[in-house]
């Protein structure tokens, strides 16, 4: 065999090996990626049962309900054309609290209830720590960069 064809077997073999890999490692997060959904997209065309996915929404006003354990709770996520029933047990972060945005990751029960396993509370555009309220803008801004 020529050098030259050697060369060509070589290459073949080092493409198909890239690509088998590319393929494998697809495959493998594939099962592991968890899709977003809001609830109007779960109401349309809901995910299957028990995979991982993660819902986004507004925790609606007067949906939280405590159980006796004391650390499972049930609420309402709403995206203003849909509402999902979430269950969550664990301890909620602290921004937590009816009318805010959460991403809840779970899977949907065969009920249609979501399961969550991590809630992720969201604050709205004007948030501002406690540290930089008394600060003006440029200060601020100053503070923040510095952090960065």
């Amino acid at each position: 065999m020529k050098p030259k064809h050697q060369r060509l077997v070589l290459l073949v073999i080092a493409l198909a090996v890239l690509i088998g890999a590319g393929l494998l490692a697809a495959w493998a997060l594939r099962n592991q990626a968890s899709y977003f959904y809001v609830p109007s997209d779960i109401a349309s065309d809901p995910p299957e049962t028990g995979r991982a996915i993660r819902l986004g929404g507004m925790v609606q006003q007067g949906s939280i309900q405590r159980e006796a354990d004391g650390v499972t709770m049930n609420f309402t996520v709403g995206d203003g054309a849909a509402t999902v029933p979430v269950r969550f047990t664990g301890i909620a972060p602290d921004l937590f609290v009816e009318g805010s945005g959460v991403v809840a990751e779970g899977s949907l029960a065969p009920d249609g209830t979501f399961v969550a396993t991590n809630l992720l509370a969201k604050h709205d555009e004007n948030y501002m720590p406690r540290e930089l309220q008394d600060m003006s803008d440029a200060q601020a801004k100053q503070v923040v960069a510095e952090a960065e």
